[in-house]
């Protein structure tokens, strides 16, 4: 445990040294400005270390915390992403019922099972269950208008938002040789790497971009960012194996998988806001947007790498 805390430090210690130079650059950027001529791009790169600053000290709380900092952490997380899911569907009163059990029962059973070491039910219990009870309780609402499309917007955000989200957590259930009293240090290596991925992408893009990925989708992603950052996430990753139990091809391998579906699921999420006609799925954090928009990487990742691990590493 003791050697687990020390890489965690050490991890933390090294994001924060790449935030304070972030945050130097930054104000050096800002001061360099004419007085009274602010910089829209300098603003927001601002606004976004900032908003850094304060989710990874969060982060870090939660992890120095153990299992219940973190599962109370992504369950406070997932509430507030099934909310902002559930702003840009079309639900109406006649989903009153369905959506207070997505809420106030669905989402904290979940994370009871997680808490509870429960892979049995808390790997089937929404896509199973919820999927097939939330449907009945809306029926009861009297309404059949569009009722396909609510109860599927239903079914997705808690897939999204809670199903998917509850999987980082999970992977504290995991029991693998010779990691014992580490597997934090699990969630920590899948947040670093997708979360960088998504950033070494940006820069790549901004740097060598040409082709658009996905014009429609999201016009500011283009081919030689997506492979630029991918591939600098991938060796970031292998990289920090030493905070893993894998080897350092295995953690290559493994972060080319989650850096690859950390990308299909940014596209996929955009894809839904532009349906929506909206920018942002939220405003809660200050330059990044809401909470969906900060977890749409993991969102994908987040479930392959847990099954991937656990029947590749951890023990039946």
């Amino acid at each position: 445990m003791n050697a687990a805390r020390s890489d965690l430090f050490a991890l933390l210690a090294g994001v924060g040294v790449v935030l304070v130079i972030a945050t130097l650059i930054g104000q050096m950027l800002a001061a360099r400005q004419p007085s009274g001529d602010p910089s829209p791009v300098i603003d927001n790169l601002n606004a976004r270390i900032n908003a850094w600053w304060g989710m990874v000290c969060l982060l870090g709380l939660a992890f120095l915390g153990g299992r219940g900092g973190v599962v109370v952490l992504f369950a406070v997380c997932s509430f507030a992403a099934l909310r902002e899911f559930v702003t840009l569907t079309r639900t109406t009163r006649a989903d009153h019922r369905a959506l207070v059990a997505a809420f106030f029962v669905v989402l904290p059973l979940q994370y009871l099972f997680v808490w509870q070491s429960w892979y049995g039910l808390y790997s089937i219990f929404i896509p199973v269950y919820a999927f097939l009870f939330l449907p009945i309780l809306a029926v009861f609402g009297g309404s059949t208008d569009r009722y396909l499309v609510r109860v599927a917007e239903t079914q997705w955000a808690l897939m999204i938002a809670v199903f998917c989200v509850s999987h980082v957590p999970a992977l504290l259930t995991l029991e693998v040789p010779g990691h014992a009293g580490r597997e934090v240090l699990l969630i920590a290596w899948l947040v670093v790497v997708v979360q960088i991925s998504d950033v070494l992408q940006y820069v790549w893009g901004k740097l060598a971009g040409r082709t658009k990925l996905a014009p429609t989708v999201s016009p500011s992603k283009t081919v030689e960012g997506a492979v630029g950052g991918i591939a600098s996430a991938t060796a970031i990753g292998a990289a920090l194996f030493w905070i893993t139990p894998f080897r350092w091809w295995e953690a290559a391998g493994l972060a080319l998988v989650v850096t690859l579906m950390g990308l299909a699921g940014g596209l996929v999420l955009s894809a839904i806001k532009r349906d929506r006609g909206v920018k942002d799925w939220g405003h809660l954090i200050a330059g990044h947007g809401g909470f969906i928009d900060r977890l749409d990487s993991v969102l994908f990742a987040a479930p392959v790498f847990f099954h991937l691990v656990r029947y590749g590493w951890a023990t039946p």
